[in-house]
């Protein structure tokens, strides 16, 4: 498994039991995991980062918590991914909190502002088309590639990546790739 990937969770598209899949993903060879459950509560969330972090640092994989900036600093999770908006509103204090942030972005703009206000790493997506996001026509690799020359931080595509086209983003720039669907169905085995 190539080292440049990062794992997204979806616990809805999950095939078997959802921590039994982390572990198995963080054994993969993946360089982290983003816990990305949208629809949960921030408590809800809570408990599942718990677990999830433990798992995480058992296994020696980075754990990368989303949207919930609270529970990442109340559990001591210093790598964040947040929407930009919330980043753009994320006071300096709580900012400072985070070793690592990601930030997804949409567009050029979207990119140039957030390597401006500090991001870490962006991803940019959808590239490729997703069942993620069902009728929404993908952004294609020349839009990646302008995003990746337009930042001087990593650029993570997103969005209908498997090993058919993971060569393709690389070549546009990308740093890496997010895959979501390919490792929640179990799709990528090491």
């Amino acid at each position: 498994m190539n080292s440049n990937i990062i794992c997204v969770t979806n616990r809805h598209i999950c095939e078997g039991d959802f921590f039994e899949r982390i572990e198995k993903i963080a054994c993969s060879g993946v360089t982290a995991i983003i816990l990305r459950e949208k629809d949960l509560s921030e408590k809800e969330y809570f408990d599942l980062a718990e677990k999830f972090t433990e798992i995480c640092k058992k296994r020696k994989i980075e754990a990368i918590l989303h949207t919930y900036v609270d529970t990442a600093i109340e559990l001591g999770v210093k790598s964040i991914h947040l929407p930009l908006p919330v980043f753009k509103d994320l006071s300096g204090e709580k900012k400072s909190f985070f070793e690592k942030t990601g930030v997804s972005c949409h567009s050029v703009e979207d990119a140039v502002t957030a390597e401006k206000l500090g991001a870490s790493y962006i991803t940019f997506g959808h590239v490729f088309v997703t069942d993620c996001k069902k009728g929404l026509e993908p952004r294609g690799t020349e839009a990646l590639k302008n995003v990746c020359k337009a930042v001087k931080i990593p650029v993570y595509a997103i969005g209908g990546i498997d090993k058919q086209n993971i060569g393709s983003v690389i070549e546009a720039g990308a740093a890496g790739a997010c895959i979501m669907s390919g490792f929640m169905k179990g799709e990528n085995r090491s």
